[in-house]
């Protein structure tokens, strides 16, 4: 389990993204999560599609301010075993009503996948506490802000897509934090731990973000 209790949902909201690591391997999920958090990323999702993704959880929740998510849950079992790791935070690619259950019943934040408004809708309605657009880059922060027309209130992180190209006009059109993809942690260096590298690309990521 975790040694430390930051909240990821202060923690996405202080410094408005997460970073979403897909690889083939972690070889030092803690370096990692460090790296990432001394550039300005304290909050770090290990994604069901990479090997091993538990035992990453495991390893970097063990480090000091930093927030660890679990991310691509698809399963209620799924979510009870990232939870158990250590994991802080549940994403779903989609709407997944067994994953929000889980999580509900561990006190554990979820936030999930959608697109379009009726999607959205039922993120809200399964008490979900923010809705990442997936896949943001089709739609692009035109798509982002004419969803809030309709959803005001609502937390949305556009995820898929967005760069250090674009990731303040995401901000601009109103979310309320973003996720930084392969264009911070991408999966080479991650699986060469060459996290001075990664540290870089992450403090130029944030950089863009502004004030």
């Amino acid at each position: 389990m975790t040694t430390q209790d930051t909240d990821p949902l202060t923690l996405l909201g202080q410094d408005r993204t997460l970073c979403v690591v897909r690889a083939s391997r972690v070889p030092d999920p803690a370096g990692l999560a460090q790296a990432l958090a001394d550039a300005g990323i304290r909050l770090v999702e290990f994604t069901f599609t990479t090997p091993g993704v538990l035992d990453a959880i495991a390893a970097a929740a063990q480090v000091p301010g930093v927030g660890v998510a679990a991310g691509t849950v698809l399963t209620e079992t799924q979510a009870e075993d990232a939870i158990a790791a250590g994991a802080q935070l549940l994403l779903t690619p989609d709407v997944r009503p067994d994953v929000a259950a889980a999580a509900h019943a561990a006190g554990v934040p979820v936030i999930l996948g959608a697109l379009t408004p009726t999607e959205i809708g039922r993120a809200i309605d399964l008490g979900a506490a923010a809705v990442k657009i997936f896949p943001a880059g089709l739609g692009g922060p035109g798509y982002l802000r004419a969803i809030h027309g309709p959803f005001p209130r609502v937390r949305l992180i556009p995820t898929g897509g967005v760069n250090a190209g674009n990731a303040r006009a995401f901000l601009d059109a109103g979310a309320f934090a973003v996720g930084a993809g392969t264009d911070v942690v991408p999966p080479d260096l991650v699986e060469r731990a060459e996290h001075g590298k990664i540290a870089e690309l992450a403090a130029a990521f944030v950089k863009t973000l502004g004030d």
